[in-house]
């Protein structure tokens, strides 16, 4: 019963995850508040996927947006029976939370993915991913985080700033996760009745 009548709450905490997503993936293109790099292409190769302002972020706030009017009471009815309305609407957000799970799914693979690959920075060997053979051992080798001498303490704003993306869309997929429970057991279980529709017989 909890889960059922925390589904509007459900969508409205994937606003501010979604807007949180946005701000700190932009912050990742400026290492240390800088625009230097980003103008000369200076950055990782997963950081031009846009994940986490396309998929974790606008696309997750507009599936919140459009999951939150389907649970208003003044939603447009698409059939006579009250029922039989309510069964689409819950139809429809599970298709939704569907593709907020796919997208924060995306997301967080491609983080974690970038976190694992290391940043782009310059070395004693140039500009290269000197961290991409590490399978990520580098994060606890705080040693070589000295090899990387531009940008500025690159590793560091890298693995803070992943860390809270992987965090955020982490939560986008337990949200959406639930919301489709949420939904289904609605459904199926007696909150909405699916398979026999008196309005429409």
């Amino acid at each position: 019963m909890a889960l059922e009548t925390c589904g509007s709450c459900l969508s409205c905490l994937l606003i501010p995850l979604a807007l949180w997503s946005i701000v700190v993936n932009i912050l990742l293109y400026f290492p240390n508040g800088k625009a230097l790099h980003a103008a000369s292409y200076q950055l990782p190769n997963y950081e031009w996927y846009f994940e986490g302002i396309c998929f974790s972020g606008v696309m997750i706030l507009l599936l919140a947006v459009i999951l939150i009017t389907l649970e208003c009471s003044v939603f447009y009815r698409c059939c006579q029976s009250e029922s039989c309305n309510k069964t689409y609407r819950s139809f429809i957000s599970i298709v939704l939370a569907l593709l907020g799970i796919a997208f924060s799914g995306y997301s967080c693979i491609i983080f974690t993915l970038h976190l694992i690959q290391g940043p782009f920075c310059n070395s004693s060997s140039g500009w290269n991913y000197i961290f991409k053979d590490t399978a990520g051992g580098y994060l606890t080798d705080y040693p070589t985080w000295s090899k990387c001498t531009e940008p500025a303490n690159i590793v560091e704003w890298n693995i803070i700033l992943l860390s809270i993306l992987i965090a955020l869309s982490a939560l986008q997929l337990i949200i959406c996760i639930l919301k489709v429970a949420a939904e289904l057991k609605r459904t199926l279980c007696g909150t909405y009745s699916v398979f026999v529709q008196a309005g429409i017989l």
